[in-house]
């Protein structure tokens, strides 16, 4: 079983989920700020970059559209300190995949930003991750909780810094089409399947499903999972030390089977459902006016980009409220992106020192949709209320927290598409019937992956 040298993560359930409800009661108050400045920063400088005039780097991440371009302000900034030259190089999942294909054909990227702890754990085994340099490190431990410090190590050696995080247990509403329908934000998972109904009967299907990005049903199943079955339990199936076969597993898969099995709630049915991928999910859910595609789609907070690609605006026509309890407690589960050197070169290490800034992170934030680790990120440089107190509760929350469970899971059950626990959902979700059917796969496909 691949092991990493830190305790597993889902961010403090009763922080976030109060942050979430806060950013909910705030969600008239849209809070938009006009950037100021270069890149809407007013400050200067609080990190000191080497001058790397000529260098080139790569910088690789499975990002796309919105949130590559955003990154993109990100690198122009550090171009604009250092004189290097940055090249973004779009990734595909499993990144794993994409990086050996490109270390072995001699041309690694500079720098990468895994989206999973396996990830990261499988780049240090495969010797391509360069130990974090000094600068970096004391950027790190400036900035950094304990816990986020500890998910960039592997056996007790500091590789990463993550500069993304996300609170993955929000569902995102059409304030329209929930108004029409006489629906208010349910608090418990009962409470959703009623509201669903409602909103389906009124002649809008509730949920839009990202079934063609399996990531998206691993997270609808561990925030069921998490609450259901509650966190010891959770870190042992995380761990493979129980099995997929185990019968909390089965009551999750039948819970969430509750919402998928009910072709009506599903914008499209069940294979609209599964050829829909995550940035429609989201867009189809804030056009239409008071008829759109569907009334609720789940996901974090990185959810509010894609809603600025439609008129839609945030904290008026978009609203959130948490994930609903299933068990004695709603869920908060957490992901993140590590970045990492892949190349011994003093330019790779700057660009770290960099996003281990709160200069780099503020030059994000005022983006939108993105949340930071960083507590010394000033609040003010998110755009609106929601992403501020969502902000606030990630850094309050400090080391308590887990991480997402499919992204601790070796890349080839948790984070493969078309294979693994991807798949296995996706199969589910066309046949939410067939729960032991899913178990069995999904334990098949684990005992493989972990190796017991």
């Amino acid at each position: 079983m691949r092991r990493h040298g830190t305790s597993r993560t889902t961010l403090t359930w009763t922080a976030l989920a109060a942050a979430a409800a806060l950013a909910l009661s705030g969600c008239g108050d849209g809070g938009t700020q006009e950037p100021q400045g270069p890149e809407g920063s007013t400050a200067a400088p609080r990190v000191q970059l080497p001058k790397l005039p000529g260098e080139k780097l790569e910088v690789a991440a499975v990002w796309t559209g919105p949130e590559q371009e955003n990154f993109t302000k990100v690198l122009k900034e550090f171009e604009k300190r250092t004189g290097a030259s940055v090249t973004f190089v779009p990734a595909q999942d499993p990144i794993v995949t994409f990086l050996g294909t490109k270390i072995a054909g001699g041309a690694p990227p500079d720098v990468a930003l895994l989206p999973q702890v396996g990830a990261l754990t499988a780049a240090v085994e495969n010797k391509w991750a360069q130990p974090l340099g000094p600068e970096a490190a004391a950027q790190l431990d400036a900035n950094y909780s304990k816990g986020w410090k500890q998910l960039g190590a592997v056996g007790g050696t500091q590789y990463g810094v993550y500069y993304k995080a996300a609170n993955k247990s929000l569902i995102w509403y059409n304030a329209k089409a929930f108004e029409a329908a006489g629906v208010k934000p349910p608090k418990t998972w009962k409470e959703l399947i009623a509201a669903a109904d409602t909103l389906s009967a009124s002649g809008t299907p509730a949920v839009s499903v990202a079934g063609a990005d399996g990531w998206t049903l691993t997270d609808w199943f561990e925030n069921i999972y998490l609450s259901q079955a509650g966190p010891e339990k959770y870190d042992q199936l995380a761990k493979h030390q129980i099995k997929w076969t185990d019968d909390s597993v089965k009551q999750a898969l039948t819970t969430l089977g509750e919402l998928f099995g009910r072709k009506d709630f599903l914008a499209g049915g069940p294979s609209g459902a599964l050829a829909t991928e995550f940035p429609k999910s989201v867009t189809q859910t804030f056009t239409g006016g008071d008829r759109p595609a569907a009334a609720m789609v789940f996901e974090g907070d990185f959810v509010a980009v894609n809603i600025a690609q439609t008129e839609a605006k945030v904290g008026e026509d978009a609203l959130v409220f948490p994930f609903p309890s299933v068990g004695d407690k709603a869920p908060v589960v957490s992901g993140g992106d590590v970045a990492v050197a892949l190349k011994p070169s003093k330019g790779a290490q700057a660009l770290l020192t960099f996003l281990a800034s709160a200069d780099a992170a503020e030059i994000h934030a005022r983006q939108g949709g993105f949340v930071s680790p960083n507590r010394a990120v000033d609040p003010a440089a998110y755009p609106n209320a929601i992403q501020r107190d969502i902000a606030k509760a990630l850094i309050a929350a400090g080391d308590d927290f887990r991480f997402d469970m499919s992204d601790q899971a070796p890349a080839a059950f948790g984070g493969t598409p078309g294979a693994g626990e991807w798949k296995a959902l996706q199969d589910f979700l066309a046949n939410p019937s067939d729960v032991a059917g899913t178990q069995a796969k999904l334990e098949a496909d684990a005992a493989k992956a972990y190796g017991n």
